[in-house]
């Protein structure tokens, strides 16, 4: 491409992860609202090519979508138990300025982060904790309807809603990724959901590219590694947009340190220590199945 891309939420930990992946493979424009140390940003990223601003200025999203190829939409509110009066501002009325903006301005490609919080409504009792785990058939693979199990997943269906409708009108390309659980160096420790919905570093630079590389009309896509347990399909990803994942959780123990009879090399990462935030096992749950403190904001987008 050899248009730029602009990158909204560029400092979250999904744009880091894609940056870290991509830096030298594009031109960015980086969008955040905090301005971004020296150290999340690529080198060749100019002063000029960083915007710190709200999602919902419609003045300076159009500034910085202006005359890019594509954008990848990451910025929002990533808490699960967000306020309505937060998601609605900084999710739904956020994204659709983002989209309209980029539709009206004539953008390509369009990738949006959507959640597994979207679908977190199939997680009945009945199915769970089995749907975590490796002799589990059932799937997910973005055909379904939208089953929110939260104000944010909710937030995450409306933003989907408003790619169809940006496709449908403008003819742009939007691929919304339904993000599992990122983490970097290995899957969440002793946490069965995690893992079944575990996204290495490697994984999702490598998903976003193929979002920007790959021609698709209106896609949605579950943003996972190639995990052995797992509840989401990856075959659209694969077959739409040539997503290739090299990383399985089931190449850890349930711990999250690597198994001596697999081939692990740290999911494609430096070291933890290199981390500029926390993993998600810092507040790991106590239970393998559901997170110990539902309020802590967590890598699932």
């Amino acid at each position: 491409m050899d248009e730029p891309v602009l990158l909204t939420g560029a400092g979250g930990r999904v744009g880091q992860a894609i940056l870290r992946g991509l830096g030298d493979d594009y031109e960015w424009r980086l969008l955040d609202r905090e301005p971004l140390p020296a150290a999340k940003v690529p080198d060749g990223v100019t002063d000029a090519d960083r915007y710190v601003a709200d999602i919902t200025d419609e003045r300076a999203v159009r500034e910085a979508v202006a005359d890019v190829g594509a954008v990848i939409h990451l910025a929002g509110d990533p808490r699960k138990t967000a306020p309505w009066d937060s998601v609605l501002r900084n999710n739904i009325d956020g994204a659709q300025v983002v989209m309209r903006a980029a539709a009206e301005t004539g953008v390509e490609k369009f990738a949006f982060a959507s959640s597994n919080h979207a679908v977190g409504g199939y997680e009945t009792d009945e199915r769970t904790p089995d749907l975590y785990r490796p002799d589990d058939d059932y799937r997910l693979d973005g055909t379904e309807l939208p089953r929110p199990g939260n104000l944010y997943g909710v937030s995450k269906a409306a933003g989907e809603s408003l790619g169809r409708f940006y496709h449908d009108e403008f003819g742009m390309s939007v691929v919304c990724v339904r993000i599992g659980n990122l983490t970097r160096d290995h899957p969440p420790r002793e946490y069965e959901r995690g893992q079944a919905m575990w996204l290495s570093h490697r994984d999702c630079a490598h998903l976003f590219d193929r979002c920007l590389r790959a021609d698709y009309g209106y896609e949605i896509v579950y943003g996972i590694s190639d995990n052995d347990r797992r509840y989401y399909s990856i075959e659209r990803a694969r077959e739409a947009l040539g997503y290739d994942p090299a990383d399985n959780s089931a190449d850890y123990t349930f711990e999250g340190e690597p198994k001596a009879d697999r081939d692990v090399d740290a999911a494609g990462e430096g070291s933890a220590a290199d981390s500029d935030a926390p993993d998600a096992d810092d507040d790991a749950p106590a239970e393998p199945n559901f997170p110990a403190d539902p309020d802590a904001p967590s890598d699932d987008a």
